[in-house]
């Protein structure tokens, strides 16, 4: 790989760390991200696009701000410009984030806040989904309930897992922060110990979390590709592909 490839790499690969703040999924795979140019002095150019032209602004301003912070930390970068294209509110977006702005100071009257809530708001969700996913994976690989309420951050680290719990174990770890810095591996959104006996429970409350972004992910892949006429990551979704989707176990 030449220079320059190496260097679209790189700021790909810090793409790859922002998430849709909703769908809790990088943009890369979601495929919002349509353009990556590097010139020569280190200025980095990125187009975005979303799967309507009325998204919803303020989860495109995060989005935005969040691929100008990752791609600016890299050290060889000199300067970023992301330019989200064919959205109703792209102008304002677009010389809100060139111009290092908040939600709020690029929105003016029209904002009802800033973003720093709506942020926290959806990294909870996030932790929430993860925390989930991991838990179940570690029950249905023959870990007991009692182990898992009692395991500390260093335990889980050291925990041998099979590829896929190794990739959920990082995926949670970083979000485990979200709540706080305790030394418990598994708390509930409000920093609280988990019970064991309750823990079916608890785990079918976080279940609510996970299916609305499951199905609103497939909405959005099938929306991105049939406005610009590509065919979704994995093909036409189907209704079995529906069917198959995560659900709430019977209470």
């Amino acid at each position: 790989m030449t220079a320059h490839g190496d260097r679209v790499a790189e700021v790909r690969a810090r793409l790859d760390r922002v998430d849709d703040p909703e769908l809790d999924e990088p943009v890369t795979e979601l495929g919002f991200i349509s353009a990556i140019e590097v010139d020569a002095a280190g200025a980095v150019a990125i187009g975005f696009r979303l799967p309507t032209y009325w998204c919803s602004a303020n989860f495109a301003y995060l989005m935005a701000d969040d691929m100008r912070r990752e791609v600016a930390a890299l050290p060889w970068v000199t300067a970023v410009t992301v330019t989200l294209g064919e959205h109703m509110y792209a102008e304002k977006i677009n010389a809100g984030i060139a111009a290092g702005q908040g939600f709020a100071q690029a929105f003016g009257a029209e904002a009802s806040g800033d973003l720093d809530g709506l942020r926290r708001t959806f990294l909870l969700k996030a932790f929430q989904r993860r925390q989930e996913a991991l838990l179940r994976h570690m029950l249905d690989t023959g870990e007991e309930a009692a182990a898992l309420v009692a395991m500390t951050r260093s335990d889980l680290a050291a925990l041998r897992l099979d590829t896929r719990g190794q990739a959920l174990r990082g995926r949670y770890l970083a979000r485990r922060d979200v709540v706080d810095a305790g030394r418990l591996a598994f708390v509930s959104a409000e920093g609280a110990p988990l019970n064991a006996a309750l823990l079916p429970a608890y785990l079918r409350a976080l279940g609510r979390v996970g299916i609305s972004a499951e199905f609103n992910g497939a909405v959005c892949r099938g929306l991105l590709a049939a406005r610009f006429g590509e065919t979704p990551p994995g093909g036409e979704p189907t209704l079995a592909d529906f069917m198959r989707m995560p659900r709430q176990p019977a209470l």
